[in-house]
């Protein structure tokens, strides 16, 4: 075995990857998820166009077609995608600030961490709504195109904002804090669990979160254990419902294609390049000053040392099934103690994804300008909000931000059957925002270690470079 590929030799990282390897799924016998979600794609896209060309986007059979045999398969696929948002979101907050331990006991570290993740998870928001806003690349169709989509997908949107401009002017008298309250804290957690309101449900489970840190084991383990199932039982949920997404991607974008022409294409490529372009600018822009003036490293170096956590990141599409080889890279490779890794690294797997959050950004830019939705500056502030603790709140498995994109999307009135457009390059921009992740958090983790005097980029005598 190649010293670089060597199994975690710590109790605890033994352990960890044992638990890892229990929980992932069996690789697939026949033809891989992504494959089959491409080949999906195809299917609709030749469909759709030949569909779009033959009879035209308004003929009425194909009309007919569409509304009773095509739509209902990708309208199943959503619906059961919505189901979960509510519960995984919940669960996962949940746990991953349940890991945090007691706060009163956690320190320097802790707090250190958190500011660090928190700090870049914004940067990667803010890069992301400024590209989107930016480049547009919901507006590089035709007029007439986005005229037929804002009709078909915008129409809820606009009587959402009749709703909440009478709200508005209901609420005309109160102060700019008391407006954040009502819209933040919520009153009724039923009624924001059945909208669904992710800002409300997200603010409870924050709150929830820090209490159990501050009960004793003792009453807080059941509860966190029931969670944690919780959270297993709607991470495998979304592993199912991925297994019948090659049949509705090709049913959805046949849909859009066969009813909008081939210039929705132009304008995924456009979404492609702009999410990369972010991704890019974070990865060797926000990451290299990180490491220059908070770490006090070369990033040329650090990237040498840490390929064999990016190769991994980017093969497998799991924060998760990346954490044992990055602990072992991060301590071998990078000098950073075993006490900081178990902490920062554990935690960030599941609550410090930049490019998650970044990703996220982009896409409900992008899909509200297809729908011809303009978010005003304090939406896209509030997409930020959730954007960085969907960070927290998204599983750290493959597709796992798919539920929470499309809670996002029904939160601000835009039809969540436009997250057809983007499924079918879905899995390499999850490839890419996944090893932006762990990245994330092995720069958090040299932060740490760094700013509690630590000497890195010191390698042990057996460990290989990454």
């Amino acid at each position: 075995m190649p010293e670089n590929e060597q199994i975690p030799t710590d109790d605890y990282e033994r352990e960890l990857a044992t638990d890892l390897d229990d929980d992932t799924p069996d690789k697939p016998k026949g033809t891989a998820l992504h494959t089959k979600i491409l080949i999906g794609l195809l299917v609709g896209v030749v469909g759709g166009i030949v569909a779009n060309t033959t009879f035209g986007g308004e003929n009425p059979n194909l009309v007919w077609f569409i509304k009773n045999f095509v739509e209902p398969i990708g309208q199943l696929f959503l619906n059961l995608l919505l189901m979960i948002v509510v519960p995984l979101v919940f669960s996962s907050l949940i746990v991953g600030l349940s890991g945090i331990g007691d706060v009163r006991k956690l320190g320097r570290i802790g707090v250190k961490s958190f500011a660090y993740c928190l700090g870049i998870s914004a940067i990667s928001v803010l890069i992301g709504l400024g590209l989107a806003n930016t480049i547009r690349p919901g507006d590089s169709v035709s007029a007439e195109t986005k005229a037929k989509l804002e009709a078909k997908y915008g129409n809820k949107a606009n009587e959402e904002i009749e709703k909440a401009n009478k709200a508005k002017a209901e609420t005309k008298n109160d102060s700019a804090l008391m407006s954040v309250v009502k819209t933040v804290v919520p009153t009724n957690l039923v009624a924001s669990a059945a909208k669904p309101d992710l800002l409300h449900i997200m603010f409870f489970a924050l709150i929830v979160g820090v209490a159990i840190t501050l009960l004793p084991k003792s009453v807080s383990t059941p509860f966190v254990s029931v969670m944690d199932a919780l959270f297993q039982i709607t991470t495998k949920i979304i592993d199912i419902v991925m297994k019948f997404a090659p049949y509705a991607v090709a049913c959805l974008i046949f849909t859009n294609i066969a009813q909008f022409g081939i210039e929705l294409l132009g304008a995924v490529g456009w979404f492609v390049a702009t999410v990369l372009l972010g991704l890019s600018i974070h990865m060797f822009g926000v990451f290299s000053l990180s490491l220059v003036f908070l770490s006090k490293l070369n990033p040329i170096d650090f990237f040498r040392r840490i390929r064999t956590v990016i190769v991994t990141a980017f093969s497998t599409s799991s924060s998760n099934a990346t954490l044992p080889t990055a602990l072992r890279v991060s301590h071998e490779n990078l000098g950073v103690p075993k006490e900081i890794n178990s902490f920062v690294l554990t935690v960030g797997a599941t609550a410090n994804q930049n490019g998650t959050a970044l990703y996220e950004g982009i896409t409900v830019l992008f899909l509200a300008q297809l729908a011809g939705v303009d978010l005003s500056l304090g939406q896209q502030l509030m997409v930020v909000y959730l954007a960085i603790l969907g960070g927290v709140g998204t599983a750290g498995v493959p597709s796992g931000s798919i539920p929470f994109i499309i809670g996002i999307l029904a939160m601000i009135d835009v039809n969540p059957a436009l997250i057809a457009i983007i499924l079918g390059v879905d899995r390499i921009l999850d490839m890419c925002r996944t090893t932006l992740n762990v990245v994330g958090d092995l720069t958090a983790a040299t932060f740490v270690a760094r700013s509690e005097g630590y000497e890195l980029l010191k390698t042990p005598k057996k460990a290989g470079i990454g």
